[in-house]
């Protein structure tokens, strides 16, 4: 994990068991102009510690930090990539917006200097599949290689279509997640001006309440997380540390509207209920949710009727945090990163909080660990990413037991 809460898995795990906020004024660019100045930024982030500077350069920083998450995921899995290996390891890393930097910036230089100034590196550099391209090459993986693109859900999708993949013999192992960086001034404009970002300004640590009866909306973050994916068997051969399974993968529809989600919650129940159903389990198998959690009014109301809907009465029981209190919201990372914090809890059996939840919200009344970590032991966990467009996907992991 790249976040918001720092430049490691260890680092960003500490700090969300502290609960801290990695919501900070924005630094990558001047945001004075702007209704809202502040963000998640991945901080002293630095890409030639991965790639060298010309390749840097070009770059847009969403597939940097993919890049950089990448190389972490290879050597926390001790996985060793050469030519007896390297066309059965694929990659999939999902963005829901792709290069807006480069893309923005090169748009500047054109209305400014004219066609002949725009940069050759435009296209290779903004287009979103680029990440999952860019690891390809640096790691030297021929296996499957794309992009998922489901705005907010893109993580979550990437890591579901590589098992897929792997279930079906066409890699024996997925490198995947999510990755994006949209902070700058027409990323941060785009979402103020749906009236979707808290305007908190005075306080952005305070800005992102999921779930809170006085929370305005959300805020955006940047990162990346990936996961190594792998075939069980192949797995066991290399003496693999299996940190956890995937169980299942649901995924729907809302067919809906654009920017609203179904205010009953239908869609997003129904990719749970189907995530239930492929792994075998009753709700009461679940022992922890990691949720969407946006902060914004409609979300945090229509993830509550979800969880009731697929969860019944044991919806009151299980505990569900949102971790976006903390990191803001990473768009199409935010899946991955939330699907690597569950596999964190599994093997640390401590959750995360829901910080910033002070003033309870009659509608949302379910159990979202408010602002303190909570130890307790967790076998299984499920992630929910609900977003623009109405798609809705849901991921359930395990505790790895053995043969």
């Amino acid at each position: 994990m790249l976040s918001p809460l720092g430049l490691d898995t260890a680092s960003t795990w500490e700090s969300l068991l502290a609960g801290r906020s990695g919501i900070d004024y924005i630094t990558l660019f001047d945001a004075e102009p702007l209704e809202i100045k502040f963000a998640g930024e991945v901080k002293g982030f630095e890409p030639t510690d991965y790639v060298s500077r010309k390749d840097a350069r070009h770059m847009d920083r969403f597939a940097q930090l993919a890049v950089a998450a990448s190389y972490e995921a290879v050597k926390h899995a001790r996985l060793e990539i050469n030519q007896d290996n390297n066309d059965q390891i694929g990659v999939i890393i999902g963005s829901g917006i792709g290069g807006l930097t480069t893309l923005f910036e090169q748009i500047k230089i054109l209305l400014e200097k004219g066609p002949d100034r725009v940069s050759p590196f435009l296209a290779p550099m903004m287009i979103s599949d680029i990440a999952a391209a860019q690891v390809s090459i640096v790691l030297g993986v021929k296996g499957p290689n794309l992009c998922t693109t489901s705005a907010c859900s893109s993580g979550s999708d990437a890591i579901g279509a590589a098992c897929e993949l792997i279930k079906h013999g066409d890699a024996q192992i997925m490198i995947a997640g999510g990755t994006e960086s949209i902070i700058n001034p027409i990323g941060i404009t785009a979402f103020s001006s749906l009236k979707a970002l808290s305007a908190r300004n005075d306080e952005p640590k305070l800005a992102s309440r999921p779930f809170d009866a006085e929370r305005n909306g959300f805020v955006i973050g940047e990162g990346a997380g990936i996961l190594i994916l792998e075939n069980l068997d192949h797995a066991r051969r290399r003496d693999a540390t299996i940190l956890g399974e995937v169980l299942a993968y649901g995924a729907t529809a809302d067919s809906h509207h654009v920017t609203q989600p179904l205010a009953n919650g239908e869609g997003a129940a129904r990719a749970m209920q189907i995530a239930l159903r492929k792994a075998g389990f009753a709700p009461s198998d679940i022992d922890y949710i990691n949720a969407h959690g946006t902060s914004t009014q409609l979300n945090d109301q229509m993830e509550t009727k979800a969880i009731k809907t697929a969860f019944g009465d044991y919806a009151y029981q299980v505990p569900i945090s949102s971790t976006k209190s903390m990191l803001g919201h990473l768009i199409g990372a935010a899946g991955a990163i939330e699907a690597a914090i569950c596999i964190m809890v599994i093997n640390n059996g401590i959750i995360p909080p829901t910080i910033n939840l002070d003033t309870p919200d009659p509608g949302c009344d379910l159990d979202y660990v408010p602002n303190t970590a909570r130890r307790t032991e967790v076998s299984t966990t499920l992630t929910n990413s609900f977003v623009l467009g109405g798609h809705n996907s849901v991921l359930i992991f395990g505790k790895y037991y053995g043969a």
